[in-house]
């Protein structure tokens, strides 16, 4: 080889290697990631990345899902490996996790306690069938749940969507969805160091501790929560991040009113929840006919100004829950069967909102109409839930009878759909006291007063049943059913998912709630044209790899033929 030949070789060699040597240098230093999946699924969110970088120490995360499962199981797995692949990439070695499979040990009082401890600290275990090898089929518990650690703090947190309106895979599909969700929401619980401050509002009739006790025990997991009577005092919502007003059936004073006024005018979130109407359950569980007829809370003003009407009526829908009802003859022991309801309407939640996004149906008791209103292009409006498509409005006073569940309803009378009943409001606020006398408020002390609201939000329900648990109350206590629980169905509602994120929405500041606007298409088979064409596409299978093989010989057979002709 000609001595230039070979430098001009020895020196391209030595180009190539340090240009690999350049490029892997910088690419350790910046890096690029191309998300080509159509619904971005492994693009994180900004919140998500903050958080993730802001970490300072390790987050640790036990996963319970792994052993022999169903496909659709294995789909979360590996889904889920993905996410915090993804979360590792900004975070690096502080995400840590493992994936358990709790039912591994063969000693099942090993697997008994472990299942006990699973279920003592939050995760909810759900029943599969598993095909053996043998062909046979047996039950099996999963816990499609994680528990994270950060700073020696531990929280659970159930993976699982499980809506009984949807299919197992729909379910699944929901569940990969919020991943992303789920994970950052529980990380920043962990991080906070001081929790912020709830109020639920007392004084009025409102819910009391045993009442809404088993949401203000969720929320105190993400709140410091406290139970305020208002006594016309100014600064007495000042300390809270959100107000909820729960229920009341007494009128609130214009000198309370005037402090919720104030809050909100100064930025605060509001959560109401008002029943325009009152019917008296206990005397429908007694057999007898209750008077429906106004509710004398004395805050319709102060709603109407700030954008919601709450109309005097009560919904009856075809789409309710059940009632027990005593079937048994007079003078015979009671005997009780679940009849529809026609005045206790499911709610479907709006897709449109990352409130009411994928939630199961809501439970409500006795609602009734809201309308928006006010063009003041300062405020924002959306619906957050409606009746179904069957349903009908009856004005009050209303006389309301136990009996009238025998009664078959007719569909033609139920021709109204789509009522609203919940509505978000988001914006700036006029005060309710605007040009109004306030010096004897405040009980007479001079005040700063705002007649326009900061930037703020504020949701409006018209029924205090939807935030209500029952409470069977015996001599030994009162005992909290959780929300949402339907003890004659044995199904449990949406409804303490609903109330969480619209506390989550009304104090996000950060944008977590979006996380949940996430939409991943499920890409399902057609059972029906898969059976229609099932042995046409046996028969495609079979005979179409020989053929193949067959057309590929002759042509070889042909091309040798040629040749060696030549």
């Amino acid at each position: 080889m000609p001595y230039k030949e070979k430098k001009r070789n020895i020196v391209q060699l030595i180009v190539a290697i340090t240009a690999i040597i350049f490029i892997s240098y910088i690419s350790s230093i910046i890096y690029s990631r191309i998300d080509l999946t159509s619904e971005k699924r492994y693009t994180l969110f900004d919140i998500t990345k903050n958080t993730l970088r802001d970490l300072n120490d390790a987050v640790y995360i036990k996963i319970y899902l792994d052993g022999d499962m169903p496909i659709g199981f294995k789909r979360m797995q590996k889904s889920l490996k993905e996410t915090l692949d993804e979360f590792r990439v900004y975070a690096g070695e502080n995400i840590q996790y493992e994936f358990i499979n709790p039912s591994e040990s063969t000693d099942p009082k090993v697997r008994d306690v472990l299942f006990k401890d699973l279920i003592d600290k939050g995760l909810e275990p759900t029943n599969i069938q598993v095909r053996e090898k043998d062909g046979g089929k047996t039950q099996k518990l999963l816990y499609p749940g994680v528990i994270i650690s950060y700073k020696g703090k531990e929280i659970s947190v159930n993976l699982l969507h499980n809506n009984p309106a949807q299919s197992g895979d729909e379910n699944i599909n929901l569940s990969i969805q919020n991943f992303e969700f789920y994970l950052i929401d529980a990380v920043l619980k962990l991080k906070t160091e001081k929790l912020p401050k709830l109020a639920f509002i007392q004084g009025h009739g409102e819910l009391d501790q045993y009442e809404s006790g088993d949401i203000d025990k969720k929320l105190s997991e993400y709140y410091d929560t406290y139970r305020v009577e208002i006594n016309g005092d100014i600064a007495a919502l000042e300390p809270y991040s959100v107000v909820i007003i729960a229920g009341p059936i007494s009128p609130v004073p214009e000198a309370d009113k005037l402090v919720i006024d104030q809050y909100i005018m100064k930025g605060g979130k509001v959560l109401w929840f008002v029943d325009p109407v009152t019917v008296s359950i206990d005397s429908l569980s007694q057999g007898a006919t209750t008077l429906a007829n106004i509710n004398q809370h004395n805050l319709e003003d102060q709603l109407f100004r700030y954008g919601a009407r709450l109309n005097l009526s009560l919904i009856q829908d075809l789409q309710c829950a059940l009632i027990p009802v005593n079937t048994s003859l007079p003078g015979q022991e009671p005997k009780f069967a679940a009849s529809p309801w026609v005045y206790y309407p499911l709610l479907s939640a709006s897709g449109n909102s990352s409130i009411t996004r994928n939630l199961n149906m809501i439970k409500t008791q006795f609602i009734s109409p809201i309308d928006t209103v006010g063009g003041d292009g300062n405020i924002k409006k959306m619906i957050l839930l409606t009746t179904s498509q069957n349903s009908r409005t009856l004005n009050i006073p209303l006389f309301v009878n136990l009996g009238e569940v025998t009664r078959s309803p007719l569909e033609r009378e139920f021709r109204r759909s789509n009522i609203p009943v919940a509505v978000l409001l988001e914006g700036t606020f006029e005060s309710a006291f605007q040009n109004r006398p306030l010096s004897k408020l405040n009980h007479g002390k001079p005040f700063e007063f705002k007649a326009k609201s900061e930037s703020t939000r504020m949701i409006v329900v018209s029924d205090a049943d939807i935030i209500r648990n029952d409470v069977r109350r015996r001599a030994d206590g009162a005992f909290i059913s959780p929300l949402g629980y339907d003890r004659y169905t044995k199904q449990t509602f949406g409804n303490k998912d609903l109330v969480m994120n619209m506390v989550k929405y009304l104090d996000d500041d950060r944008g977590l709630m979006n996380l949940r606007i996430r939409d991943f298409k499920l890409r399902l088979l057609d059972k029906k044209k898969i059976t229609e064409s099932r042995f046409a596409w046996q028969l495609f299978n079979l005979i179409t790899p020989s053929v193949i093989l067959i057309i590929g010989g002759l042509i070889w057979l042909y091309i040798r033929k040629r040749r060696f002709t030549r």
